[in-house]
């Protein structure tokens, strides 16, 4: 087993003009329709932060904790979101239903995650705020199962407040083993780490729980409303539009799970954290695997110009 980050494979490289000037190392795994490991490349067994991409598992704690949330709002409390008013509409949405306002939420005070939404926001007068933090569509939604509950929410983020129990649990009974470490997320919330074979395994088991399910109603309303998983200009929401039944998520630190209704799931992390080598690595993992009909939306997610005097003199280009 690799004992360092350079020794883990090459996933994606940066050439310009010709030159490759650098590379992103990371791990990879892809399961087979069966769930059996297909092929792997790294280190995928050993424990990462998987980061957002843990929010679909805390979006089933929400369900499980008895709150009544469906369609949009639900993908939104599984949600990276962009900050778009449409987001934000939902946002409140769900504090209001719950008696509450944005003073609740402890997500640090941010601007949209998406640059170009970010400008407008700017322009229009905006400033950070908790609201449009990325994550404020999963607080709100504990905050509510919490007031449903009659559960204290002021410390709703505590490691050992109910909802955040049940959102552990929900990770490692689908990961199927053990959480490795605990830590603090970027929002504030409790973070758990297993590995990426776990994480696929998870997404996987989320497409295939019973009809009507709390993990099965997370995944629906995920497929259902992508641009609430993500926004109107993110990978996510292209790839779950353009492919029937797949269920995709991003998380920071690079990381990447994927699930397809044939059973087929994989997992990735770039090592370093680059976020840009996520398309062009699942771009062409999705290839490799066999996804027919989908090249135009591959080609849009696994496209990164790299720009020189304004130009597009490179790319980031996968390797795997």
């Amino acid at each position: 087993m690799p004992d360092s980050a350079a020794q883990l494979p090459v996933l994606a490289e940066v050439v310009r003009s010709g030159f490759t000037e650098g590379h992103h190392r990371g791990s990879l795994v892809v399961l087979a329709p069966d769930g059996s490991v297909d092929f792997a490349l790294g280190e995928p067994e050993r424990p990462i932060f998987p980061r957002s991409c843990n929010k679909p598992f805390q979006a089933v704690a929400t369900l499980r904790a008895g709150l009544p949330i469906e369609g949009e709002l639900l993908a939104l409390a599984a949600a990276s979101h962009s900050g778009e008013s449409f987001h934000l509409d939902g946002v409140r949405r769900i504090l209001t239903t719950a008696g509450l306002t944005a003073d609740a939420l402890r997500t640090p005070a941010d601007l949209p995650l998406d640059p170009v939404e970010a400008e407008h926001y700017l322009a229009g007068g905006g400033h950070r705020e908790p609201l449009v933090m990325n994550c404020s569509g999963k607080h709100a939604a504990w905050l509510a199962a919490s007031m449903a509950n009659h559960w204290p929410t002021a410390n709703y983020l505590d490691p050992e407040h109910p909802i955040q129990l049940l959102a552990a649990e929900a990770l490692a009974e689908h990961a199927d083993e053990a959480i490795a470490a605990a830590g603090t997320d970027g929002c504030g919330a409790p973070l758990h780490a297993v590995s990426l074979v776990g994480l696929a395994r998870g997404y996987r088991a989320l497409l295939r729980a019973e009809e009507g399910s709390a993990p099965r109603r997370v995944a629906d309303a995920m497929r259902a409303h992508p641009e609430y998983v993500a926004g109107t200009r993110r990978p996510d929401t292209w790839l779950m539009r353009a492919v029937p039944g797949a269920l995709s998520k991003m998380g920071a630190e690079a990381v990447q799970a994927v699930a397809l209704p044939d059973g087929r799931a994989l997992a990735f992390k770039i090592d370093d954290g680059a976020s840009r080598a996520l398309g062009p690595v699942l771009a062409a993992v999705l290839r490799r695997i066999g996804l027919p009909g989908a090249e135009e939306v591959l080609a849009r997610i696994g496209t990164v110009p790299l720009h020189g005097g304004g130009a597009v003199v490179g790319e980031i280009r996968a390797v795997v």
